[in-house]
């Protein structure tokens, strides 16, 4: 029985001049169907010293994603919903790789760290639509912890003898080359 799956706490941080006029939120998967999804924020406009004008949308919301092991990319979707439609639109897509994640390919090291990561956002004609900002690191789960247990001195449970309740003794196994070929 293998690992099926790692899970990651996903930490969206905010969004800077993404083109959007309703609330916006980010839904964040991994080649699954199962994904996570950020509340809604606004968008405000900030306007620098030299009178430049970005606009930014917070959001500051940790996610926890389960990463399948057959997953070779993470996308973050920037969603829109107006109020009177029932449907939202997508505004912009960032799709990573997990190997950009997990191997440090992208400045965030063993996936551990904090660091925070930036990507270009694209609309689905492939235009340039913004930049999403969060951060990422491991997440260990409740039943990965409880599937480790150490060995208790050295024997492993269960191959223990049964006959004997007081017996430390360990039965033994010799390998059987069943798919060694026969030289008669």
């Amino acid at each position: 029985m293998g690992v099926s799956s790692q899970n990651l706490e996903i930490t969206v941080i905010s969004g800077e001049n993404i083109h959007v006029k309703e609330e916006a939120y980010v839904v964040v998967r991994a080649e699954s169907l199962k994904s996570c999804t950020t509340k809604a924020a606004k968008n405000t406009n900030i306007v620098t010293n030299n009178n430049i004008c970005s606009s930014l949308i917070s959001w500051n919301e940790k996610l926890l994603l389960e990463i399948p092991m057959h997953a070779r990319s993470i996308t973050f979707e920037v969603q829109s919903k107006s109020s009177g439609a029932s449907s939202a639109r997508s505004v912009g897509v960032a799709r990573i790789a997990v190997s950009d994640i997990f191997l440090g390919g992208s400045g965030c090291g063993d996936g551990h760290g904090g660091n925070v990561l930036s990507y270009r956002l694209r609309d689905w004609d492939g235009r340039r639509n913004g930049v999403i900002h969060f951060s990422v690191r491991t997440a260990k789960s409740a039943a990965a912890e409880e599937a480790v247990k150490p060995p208790v001195k050295g024997l492993v449970e269960g191959h223990m003898k049964k006959n004997n309740k007081n017996s430390n003794e360990v039965v033994l196994g010799v390998p059987l080359w069943w798919n060694y070929p026969n030289i008669i």
